[in-house]
């Protein structure tokens, strides 16, 4: 498989281009490779990479996604409902230069996308769920029935366009079609508006949706919810609803990637016997074998007890690093045996102190 190139090389941009950049590039790119213009075998396949990269980047969280991630973004990028529909709006006035397009009425829209922003706790992040999230979107009006106008009225032909929802001009042996300023290219004006939607024809409601969360999503990671966004315009697609996660951090589990990491506190009579500890995970408590003699930053690793992968194919590991913690208070007892162990094992507890009582004695001597 061929490997992807950089987005930003695709359209020829640095990677603080800003959106009217963007945009332009793409313009500028997908009309140099647009099949019906360039007949060369290759150029079908450029102007598809174009556009691929064009919805990445004009899209303020695919960009950050990508920015971030690369092509390994979580949940990748989806271009399936990415169609020349799409570029009606870009190239609407370029594209009727070339092909002498007429327009035959107002433009179909497709709605407007929409985002939420959703928490989820370490442990729903992992295990996956389901959360009922409440989005507010735009329904036609009950009143007027979407039309905007009042209830025995309809709405009248655009006066300027004549209901074309355009408006056609000649620049010498061209023509170029702009949206109708009038009539803002739906081709009908509205003389007496509904009281209810003000002559929007649309009003707002609050809907409850039901979003399924796959085991393994990581903080930043977006679900995309296909038509549950804003409605058409003029029988145009649905939007979609970007459902946007944040993932609280644990407690005790640091995440990189499918690899946990844990730090588990051991006693020095543990570190330096040995002991059998049982320790967290994510599907409960594990038995883990500690070695005689084992050293502060010692590294365990418990195979499959990480993060499950976004699609569902195995699991990460769960790394233990112990670290041996040291009483801060002790006993007479605990002390005069401790003293006892550094005696035995030949060491002076304080070869510090004593270094520095030895030069002062020397000092002393000198005088």
């Amino acid at each position: 498989m061929a490997t992807k190139r950089d987005y930003y090389e695709v359209l020829g941009l640095p990677r603080h281009a800003a959106p009217e950049e963007i945009k332009k590039a793409y313009r500028q790119t997908a009309l140099k490779f647009h099949p019906d213009r360039n007949p060369e075998a290759d150029a079908e396949e450029k102007f598809k990479e174009a556009s691929e990269a064009y919805q990445v980047l004009s899209d303020p969280d695919k960009r950050a996604r990508y920015d971030r991630y690369g092509h390994q973004a979580p949940g990748g990028f989806d271009f399936t409902d990415f169609s020349f529909m799409h570029l009606d709006d870009l190239f609407s006035d370029i594209f009727g230069e070339f092909f002498g397009s007429r327009p035959r009425g107002p433009r179909r829209r497709r709605g407007s996308d929409l985002r939420y922003d959703l928490t989820l706790s370490f442990l729903e992040a992992a295990r996956g769920t389901e959360k009922t999230v409440v989005v507010p979107r735009h329904v036609p009006c009950e009143e007027c029935r979407g039309s905007g106008a009042k209830p025995g009225t309809s709405p009248l032909t655009c006066p300027t366009c004549r209901g074309a929802g355009q408006l056609r001009y000649q620049q010498g042996f061209f023509s170029v079609s702009r949206t109708c300023s009038h009539c803002q290219g739906k081709g009908t004006v509205i003389q007496t508006p509904c009281a209810t939607c003000r002559g929007h024809g649309l009003k707002e409601v609050k809907r409850k949706l039901k979003v399924k969360i796959p085991a393994g999503v990581d903080n930043g990671a977006a679900l995309r919810l296909r038509g549950e966004g804003e409605i058409g315009e003029m029988g145009g697609p649905d939007g979609d609803l970007h459902v946007v996660l944040t993932v609280k951090p644990h407690p005790i589990f640091e995440r990189q990637g499918t690899e946990l990491i844990l730090d588990l506190p051991i006693s020095f009579p543990q570190a330096a016997l040995g002991d059998e500890v049982e320790v967290p995970t994510l599907d409960g408590p594990a038995k883990l074998k500690i070695p005689a003699g084992t050293q502060t930053g010692k590294v365990f690793r418990l195979r499959g007890k990480g993060m499950p992968e976004l699609q569902g194919y195995g699991q990460g590991d769960l790394h233990v690093r112990v670290f041996v913690e040291v009483p801060s208070k002790l006993s007479k007892e605990q002390k005069d045996l401790l003293q006892r162990f550094a005696e035995i094992s030949g060491e002076d507890i304080s070869p510090q102190r004593k270094s520095f009582l030895d030069k002062v004695k020397d000092l002393l001597n000198q005088n």
